[in-house]
């Protein structure tokens, strides 16, 4: 489960002595988050600890937490094509080398027991991050963009691309046995844009990858998109829990799997209610083939504990 150590008082005890980006940017940290969740629950998989937005800061464009009101501020807005060609994609990969060392500190300390998955933002999530400046979302600028002016929005996505892409080889050089592309922003596309806006570009990066390890893909707004998300080569869709999964999983080929996708609210309520709920999903997915059983998206922060264990324990009572 993506986000799983957050809720952890192990978690907020090293808060207390690091910020966020510190925890990011240095390995032994980065790795002792990692493991934390494993520990506490021995969940099947790792999900390396770091941030969507490393991209575009090793590209050029830092980016810090406010300290009122929460949310995320890039240095600067990416609008024009000066902004554009100031971002650096031959040396960020350099820049990324601290997630390798992760990477290098979690693979021996799993044993062989869990596999490790890595992860990157979609370009086009990314991208309204950098044009907007900051996780507000009170604009459309990234759309406009994509409208407005069409080849500088492929210029933007071409440098992404290209450092995703990167960034995803070198978590698989360091021991990713899974990596997962997180398209969170993609619900806010039409369905006519979602092809040239977000698929397209994904559909590259997956396509470089090959077939060196499985790629899951996360993207919101499923219902009207399935062709396109699977036209992507992705080897698993996961599902947001608005989502009937059993639908879902019907209109797939038998070759792509899914994921999901228990509401991750209900990891704030009882032990009972999410284990009714995780059984109601088990049961609904029960003779249909590649369910990988997952939250509908990251576990929220003030997540309890005795909710996730009860989660964990259903799941492996099936």
């Amino acid at each position: 489960m993506r986000q799983a150590g957050r809720s952890l008082p192990e978690y907020r005890a090293l808060k207390e002595k690091h910020s966020f980006l510190e925890l990011v940017r240095t390995p032994e940290l980065a790795a002792e988050v990692t493991l934390q969740p494993i520990r506490r629950f021995g969940f099947d998989a790792a999900v390396l600890f770091s941030d969507i937005l490393v991209v575009p800061e090793a590209m050029g464009q830092p980016y810090y937490f406010r300290e009122k009101g929460g949310g995320i501020e890039m240095e600067f807005a990416v609008n024009s094509l000066s902004e554009i060609q100031r971002l650096n994609q031959d040396q960020a990969i350099e820049r990324l080398s601290y997630v390798a060392d992760a990477l290098d500190l979690i693979k021996p300390a799993l044993g062989g027991e869990t596999a490790l998955l890595g992860f990157a933002g979609s370009p086009w999530t990314l991208a309204r991050y950098m044009v907007e400046g900051s996780s507000s979302g009170k604009t459309d600028r990234a759309k406009e963009l994509f409208y407005s002016e069409p080849l500088l929005f492929a210029k933007l996505m071409e440098k992404l691309t290209v450092v995703v892409t990167d960034f995803l080889l070198l978590q698989i050089k360091h021991g990713a046995e899974a990596i997962q592309i997180f398209d969170s922003n993609g619900d806010i596309l039409a369905d006519a844009a979602y092809e040239e806006a977000s698929a397209r570009w994904i559909r590259q990066i997956i396509t470089e990858i090959g077939d060196k390890v499985p790629v899951i893909l996360f993207s919101r707004g499923v219902p009207n998109r399935l062709d396109s998300l699977v036209s992507t080569g992705a080897n698993v869709l996961s599902i947001d829990w608005p989502q009937p999964l059993a639908e879902v999983r019907r209109q797939l080929p038998s070759n792509v799997g899914v994921q999901g996708n228990l509401d991750p609210f209900l990891l704030t309520t009882s032990p009972e209610l999410v284990a009714a709920e995780t059984a109601r999903i088990l049961n609904e997915m029960k003779g249909l083939s590649g369910h990988v059983f997952n939250l509908g998206h990251g576990v929220p922060p003030n997540a309890k504990l005795e909710c996730i264990q009860a989660l964990v324990d259903t799941v492996r009572s099936v």
